[in-house]
């Protein structure tokens, strides 16, 4: 070998193992200031459903009252028993050494009839314990005012789709700032409220399931917002201790096909009905709902012979009352979809007219070569992550994020290695939407704990501790998974042994970069 080729293999294999060291180490650490963190809702874990004045939530109604709806036509009166087990609750937090807890206020346990002229004060001594316990070892509480678990009583009143509901939630939030409001300084309003309105309303879903599609899911989306709004200025001007927001939830739409331009229109009409109906009026320069929304809703509700809009108008007051009404971007995702147009307004293409999938125009499937997992609803892409935060960023300005829920669910088992995998790959996803410019400020681990799953029953996992729900205590125990999550807590760094392949494209270092960097240079070399 020549000066000239010695030469030229020594700086080319400085040049590499310079480049792997930068990018690797900028890949592989999260901000020192990010937040880890782990969550859970109220009607999933607390169980005691009619226990020290509780009174029955839309919840309760529809699994007492119509359990064929359930999988395995259970119900959550006796779950996981967090509401004599809460101790263990933030025993668990600890052990992960998460830095926040995100967990729900149950209105029926505070507000029995949905009023504040009737507090219980049995509900609010639970809450204080957990807050009180979790402050006690610098565990900050992030707590979410309505995670679906209305009072039945309200709902009896048209729940979300009376605008009466905006005022008697207000007070439901006052009653909760001047209880918990000087040590509580992360909130959120409303979690997900798509499947408040939508899977709730126009579909025989979510409780209340009242499927009835096109019309009643705009009217509670409409309320959802002036209440978000209404509770976001009390909290600014009466209390500001803390930060207060609204958390949206969306399946990363991807293409069917990525060569159709009709595809990637379906995508952008898939991200504005999904996200931008109701973040669009918080977070867009001018606020209002996605101009796609009005001009499609309102075209086909005079189609179809409507005297108005099926989507509400907002008053100029109202837009101004709403914008920048949250002082982060809480988002939940947990898969990705893949979808098309649908632009024939006569073809419902298995959609009901009107509705809101027909309102959106698009169909949606799922990729077959997609990894399964415990849900019929969920398959493993973590690349749609990266996306959903780098549309987030260019469509609302690079507002602060948390994601707020984020998991992976089976059918249970202590070595639960897919969980693992998940995890690593979702949060390399997140590291690379990082270093891409994206101010991804926490992440929330979905979930503490096995739970009972909504209209799943029991029949699917998602905690990162192993819930015994036959034994007298509910005995917790922590799975592969929280030991490793615990370890990329603990590092401020995701535990590489587990972590997959990403197949994403992005500027990004990534493991598929570094191997095809270390490939190429190794044929270079061994032609010197």
């Amino acid at each position: 070998m020549n000066k000239s080729a010695s030469l030229c293999k020594f700086l080319l294999i400085s040049l590499l193992y310079l480049s792997i060291f930068v990018r690797c180490e900028k890949f592989e650490s999260f901000p020192d200031e990010f937040k880890w963190g782990v969550g859970t809702s109220s009607y999933q874990i607390e169980g005691s459903w009619n226990v020290d004045g509780k009174s029955e939530s839309i919840w309760d109604h529809l699994t007492h009252n119509f359990p064929e709806k359930i999988e395995d036509q259970s119900n959550a009166d006796h779950t996981t028993e967090s509401y004599k087990f809460w101790k263990r609750d933030v025993e668990m937090v600890r052990e992960l050494g998460v830095g926040v807890y995100r967990f729900s206020i149950s209105w029926p346990r505070v507000l029995p009839n949905g009023y504040k002229n009737h507090i219980n004060r049995a509900g609010l001594d639970y809450y204080n314990n957990i807050i009180n316990e979790l402050l006690t070892y610098n565990i900050t509480p992030f707590v979410t005012i309505y995670h679906w678990e209305l009072p039945q009583r309200l709902q009896e009143l048209g729940g979300w789709t009376n605008p009466e509901l905006i005022d008697i939630f207000i007070d439901y939030a006052k009653v909760l700032f001047d209880e918990f409001g000087d040590r509580v300084k992360m909130w959120t309003t409303f979690n997900e409220p798509w499947h408040i309105c939508e899977q709730a309303y126009g579909q025989d879903y979510m409780a209340p399931s009242y499927d009835y599609p096109g019309i009643p899911i705009y009217l509670c989306g409409h309320n959802l917002l002036k209440a978000h709004a209404k509770v976001y200025h009390m909290y600014k001007n009466i209390y500001n201790h803390g930060i207060i927001g609204i958390t949206a939830d969306i399946s990363t739409p991807h293409p069917l096909n990525h060569n159709h331009h009709h595809d990637q229109q379906a995508v952008e009409r898939a991200y504005q009905f999904y996200l931008g109906w109701f973040m669009h009026p918080i977070f867009s320069k001018h606020g209002n709902y996605p101009k796609i929304m009005i001009d499609r809703i309102g075209e086909l509700s005079k189609k179809q012979g409507f005297t108005k809009s099926r989507l509400p108008t907002f008053t100029n007051d109202e837009i101004k009352m709403i914008h920048k009404t949250s002082d982060f971007f809480g988002i939940n995702s947990y898969t990705s979809i893949q979808v098309t147009l649908n632009d024939d307004d006569t073809n419902p293409a298995k959609h009901k007219i009107p509705s809101f999938f027909h309102d959106m125009g698009t169909i949606e499937s799922q990729n077959e070569n997609w990894e399964k997992s415990g849900s019929v609803w969920l398959r493993v892409h973590p690349s749609g992550m990266l996306h959903l935060l780098k549309w987030i960023k260019k469509e609302y300005h690079n507002p602060p994020v948390y994601i707020t829920e984020n998991g992976v669910s089976d059918k249970g088992g202590l070595n639960d290695v897919k969980r693992v995998e998940y995890f690593n790959s979702y949060l390399t996803a997140i590291l690379n939407a990082i270093n891409d410019g994206c101010d991804v400020r926490g992440y929330i681990a979905w979930s503490l704990m096995d739970s009972y799953e909504w209209k799943a029953g029991f029949t699917e996992k998602f905690g990162l501790y192993h819930v015994d729900f036959n034994s007298p205590n509910k005995t917790r125990t922590p799975k592969m998974s929280a030991k490793v999550f615990s370890e990329i807590v603990k590092t401020n760094k995701i535990d590489w042994s587990y972590l997959p392949l990403i197949d994403e494209k992005s500027s990004s270092y990534n493991i598929k970069q570094s191997a095809f960097v270390l490939v190429f240079a190794s044929i270079i070399l061994s032609s010197l």
